[in-house]
Parts: structure tokens; sequence; C-alpha cells
């Protein structure tokens, strides 16, 4: 009985083969595989793996060698037919019926995957054809070489009906064109048509890097952007993931899998040297894609634009996983700078960049706990408890009991340090969150215990001389002038999302400040403290909106005027980037002495243009 291939994926996707095994061999975890006593002889040291990410297992004593089903017919001495139906039992699946019909839909299926086959061909032809010159200078400009477009079988679908009149010249019918959605029907009576016309051409590969569908990028102006195949008979995009054929064996090597927005970020990741990344197909994540990328890796890492929309794509991400959540399987996430994607790091900044990136990815758990307190205020004791009940209704909706309870635990552990008494510097209790002060606050000017100018938090400012003090100066009072202007946030917050602050607890209060302005627009300076300070930054407000700051810029204080406020930010943001460019250039000259090439000119040259003249100081530089 020939049984359709999709039938015998589902079987692999559901079952890892550790589970077969299992069964009939004591198994121990080593590294990324499972070793144990051979079931194949009798042995006393064990030399029989198996691989859950690359789906087999080996024996090194007898060389046997298969998959799932190999070792259900040698191990339990069933044909093939009965070692899928015990294993479609086991994995809930129903076996498919051997009747004509789903004979002729197998034959059928074959002749769909063909035509997919057919037009990839034609794709890649055409993109090295006279007609896709145009479309090949677009992916070399875009940074991809040769061999990466290759790698991917890019193509180009040219203008006109060139795909259908070639290929059902060559025998191709059009119904399957038509199947497979290479080719669209015509309405009203007219003639069918190409779907795809002038575009870059992205082929989506199944499991076993077959074609079953495409994606088509505009080059220049048009919509969609994007134009993707439909669900048709081969292709259903909520169970499929983006280069997912060809990124499995690296992810299995690393035990880490990126899950990037778009083609381009994965190509860009791939030739970076990210070779195990993939993307969903143009869809939120579904619970079909999150079984897949866990079969990759434990915890895969969702990278996501650092603007609202890439937000909101997390939380929604974090929403769909929560229920699914299983011991040792959970999420990352990475958020890019405003501005830019995968892609763009890799080719402007390099494999450090985007590897930098990727290490200072948050877990699930500490996405949601943001989200609960960005909807959640708690500056009260009714909203504290509210806050607590919205905590555990949402460790509520995870499906297993004891990640369910880990969730809880950690929930209770949260929120215990985010309302016990703060300690005062002597080590008494403190006076709970009156008055903007909260855990680590320290006595000010003219308390008892105070030490002048001395807070918990941050440190007094020293020489302005200090160029990295200097650098940490400015990044309080750009912080500073948002907080107590949030109505800027609009101008500011591309720019402030992409800086990288040198102290880590001032690095996620800019991450948390931004997240609450985004959610809640209309948040003036003073709720926008309350919600800070009830979110464990008490301490740190007191150190950052304190005349230590205003002294250096006026246009950070509250009553500043807007219009003041927005043109200090500015000027002191500039001041920043000139500091990082003053920064490259030495390194830049460093590197031309030490290597006197072009590039190593040319770079310097650029930057030494970037920079500003000598002689054009500012008197009241920070």
């Amino acid at each position: 009985m020939a049984f359709p291939p999709n039938f015998l994926d589902d079987i692999r996707t559901r079952l890892p083969v550790s589970s077969g095994v299992g069964r009939r061999v004591r198994l121990i975890k080593r590294g990324r595989e499972y070793v144990g006593l051979s079931p194949f002889s009798n042995e006393k040291t064990p030399s029989f793996t198996v691989n859950d990410e690359k789906g087999f297992y080996h024996c090194f004593s007898t060389q046997e060698h298969g998959d799932i089903f190999s070792f259900l017919m040698k191990t339990q001495n069933l044909s093939f037919v009965e070692a899928v139906e015990r294993l479609a039992e086991e994995a809930g699946l129903e076996m498919p019926r051997a009747t004509p019909q789903e004979a002729a839909e197998a034959a059928r299926e074959t002749k769909l995957r063909e035509a997919a086959e057919a037009g990839c061909s034609f794709f890649e032809q055409m993109l090295h054809a006279p007609d896709g010159s145009h479309a090949l200078e677009y992916l070399r400009n875009r940074g991809l070489s040769d061999a990466t477009i290759k790698r991917f079988r890019l193509g180009y679908a040219p203008n006109g009906n060139q795909l259908k009149t070639k290929l059902t010249a060559r025998g191709v019918k059009e119904d399957l064109l038509l199947d497979v959605r290479l080719v669209s029907p015509g309405k009203e009576g007219r003639e069918s048509f190409d779907f795809f016309r002038d575009r870059v051409m992205f082929p989506i590969l199944d499991m076993r890097g077959r074609p079953v569908a495409f994606g088509g990028r505009v080059m220049g102006e048009g919509e969609p952007k994007y134009l993707n195949s439909p669900d048709t008979p081969l292709f259903h995009k909520g169970q499929m993931l983006y280069n997912f054929s060809l990124a499995r064996a690296a992810a299995g090597d690393k035990r880490e899998v990126i899950v990037a927005e778009g083609y381009m970020d994965v190509i860009g990741l791939s030739q970076a040297g990210f070779t195990h990344a993939v993307a969903p197909l143009g869809t939120a994540m579904t619970e079909g894609q999150l079984a897949i990328l866990w079969r990759l890796a434990p915890e895969p890492i969702l990278c996501f634009d650092g603007d609202r929309a890439g937000r909101a794509a997390a939380l929604r991400a974090a929403e769909r996983a929560l229920p699914l959540l299983k011991p040792g399987l959970s999420l990352r996430f990475a958020m890019m700078p405003a501005g830019k994607d995968p892609d763009d790091i890799c080719r402007r900044e390099g494999a450090e960049a985007m590897q930098a990136v990727l290490a200072a990815a948050v877990p699930l758990s500490e996405v949601v706990w943001q989200q609960l307190l960005a909807q959640n205020p708690a500056d009260t004791p009714e909203r504290r408890a509210g806050l607590e009940r919205a905590a555990q209704a949402k460790a509520g909706v995870i499906g297993d009991e004891s990640v369910q309870a880990q969730y809880r635990q950690h929930f209770r552990n949260r929120l215990f340090e985010l309302f016990r008494a703060p300690r005062a510097a002597s080590g008494g209790q403190g006076g709970g969150f009156a008055g903007g002060k909260g855990r680590g606050f320290r006595p000010g000017p003219g308390q008892k215990g105070a030490t002048p100018g001395r807070f918990a938090g941050f440190p007094p400012p020293r020489a302005s001389g200090d160029p990295d003090n200097a650098r940490k100066v400015r990044e309080r009072i750009l912080l500073a002038t948002l907080l107590t202007h949030p109505d800027i946030f609009d101008h500011v917050e591309e720019r402030l999302g992409r800086l990288d602050f040198a102290d880590s607890r001032l690095d996620l209060l800019r991450q948390t400040a931004l997240i609450h302005v985004a959610q809640d627009p209309e948040l003036d300076f003073g709720g926008l403290q309350a919600h800070l300070a009830n979110t464990g930054f008490a301490a740190e407000l007191e150190t950052l909106l304190n005349s230590t700051t205003y002294v250096h810029a006026g246009f950070a204080r509250p009553t500043a005027p807007k219009e003041q406020a927005i043109s200090g930010w500015d000027h002191t943001f500039a001041l920043c980037q000139r500091a990082d460019l003053e920064a490259d250039l030495k390194r830049a000259e460093l590197e031309l002495a030490e290597n006197p090439s072009e590039h190593a000119l040319a770079v310097f040259e650029a930057l030494q243009r970037q920079v500003r003249p000598p002689g054009d100081e500012d008197s009241d530089e920070l």
C-alpha cells in the first residue's frame, strides 16, 4: 500500500524516534543525542545512538540505521504497513484508506509536484535570461552572492503569460498549473493568466526540499509588496516554515533555531552564517509551526522588529505559545533595534552585531510578565490585587500542569519582589511606594543617613572629560526627557529604541518606558512615573529625575516647553551619534595603520567626512 508522503511526515513530526526506541531500549541523554545498548547485538558498552533532530537511529556495532518505521519493523517483525498503522494510532492519526479514489489522488499529487518543480525551474532560468537581468541586479544589490541565489533557488517571474505558454508547450497541463496557483483562472470567461508577474521569486520548499509554493516580491513601487501562493493541495501555510528543509540539519547541530519575519531576513541570516533560520509564511505563528520549531530546538529565538508592530507580534506569539508549553520547551524573544531587521544588521553591521542581538534574547516568561505590568497598574492595593489575579489567570492557560505550577510560582516571586517594603540603607524597613520611593532607595540630601548626592541605582556623574561617563550622562538625559515629556514619544521612539545603553538597569527602564507609552499614548508625566515606580523602578526614577540631571539639561525638567524638550533631545542624541562616530574613526585609523588597504582607507575617509571638522565646537556640549 502506498501512503501519501504528507501522512508519513505527519507521523514523523508527532513522534520523535526516541519515543519508539525508548520502549525497548533504555536511553540516556548525552548532548544532542540519546545513547543505549544496542537491541541488535549482545553488548555491554553502549554503541546505539538516537538523534531526534535528524530523525534516525544508528548502531555502531551492527551498522543498523533507520527511522522510527524501520525500528519497529526490525525489532517487532512488522511489515511496513503494520508499523505505519501502529504509529498512526499512537500519533492520533486516521489511516488513509486504500481506495481507487485515493490512489488517483496520490497520482494527482505526484503530477502537481512535477508542475511546481517545473515552475521553480522556469523562474530560475528566467532570472539569468535577458528579461530577468534587472531582477538579478536587484538581488545582488541586496548583497546576495550567486551561491546564495542558487542555494535558495531564487528566480524571476517575467511579465505576460510566459510561464503558462512555455510550460504548457512542454506538456504540463494547464489544470495542474491552476491547482498549484502558478496560473490564475480568468474571470468572466477570459483566459487564465500567470499568477506572478515581474517579481523576484522565492520558492517555498516542503520538509523534503521540494517546491510546493512561491512568494513573489516587487522590485520597485507596487502593491502588494509580497504576493504569496494561497493554500493548495500541496501547500498549507500554517503547517510549514520557510527554509525548514535547509535549516533542519544546522538547527539540530546547534540545538537552536532562529525565527525571522520574512524571506530576505532568513536568506540574509543564512548568508551571514546563521543557517538555522526559518520564517512563518505571512501568518501569525500557528500551533503547527510551533510544534515543528520545538522539534528543532527546545527554545526557538523569535526575532521581531523593535517597532510597535514588532512588539505586538511578539505578544501574539507569546499568547499562542503559552497553552502549548511543555517541560523544557519554551521560546525566547530578540527584539531588533527600531527601524532595523535581521537582514539589515547582517549586511551593514555584520554577524557579530546580529549575534549580540540574539544573545540578548529574553525568555517567554519575561515577555509575559512585562505585558502583565503594562496592562495592570499596581499603584493602589486594589490594583495590586488585580495584577496578582491577572498573573495567576495568565498562568492558568498553560495546559501542562508542571509548567503551569512553575509559572504560578514565578509570578508569585515577581509579585513579592514588586510589592515588598523597600529596605533602607541601614537595613531597616522603608516606607513603601509613597513619594515614588521603591526598592533600593537611599535617603536623599537632608534626610537621616544621607550621603550628599548619593542614591542607589546610578553613581553620581564624574567630570565630563571622561568619555564613558559623558555617554552615560547623555543616555540619562535622553531617557529623563522622555519620562518628563511622554508626548514626544512619536518623535523619539525609533532613535531611543535602537540605542544600546551602557547601564543594563537603565536599559531595562528604557524598554519598559517605551512599552508603557506605546500602549497608552495618553500617559502624562505623573501617570508614567507611577507606572514605572510600581513596576520596580522607583529607585532608578529617584536618581534619574533630580537636579543632578536637570543641571546638565534644563530642557528635561517637567516644566520645560515641549518644543524645548524636543530640541534638547535632538541635540543630545546628535552628540551621542557623533561620539560613536569619533570612536569608530579612531578604530578605523588604527586599522588603516596596521592594514593600509584600499578598503581600510575608504572606511577611514568615509568616517572622517561624517565627523564634524575641527574647530566647529559646541560650547554647551555635554
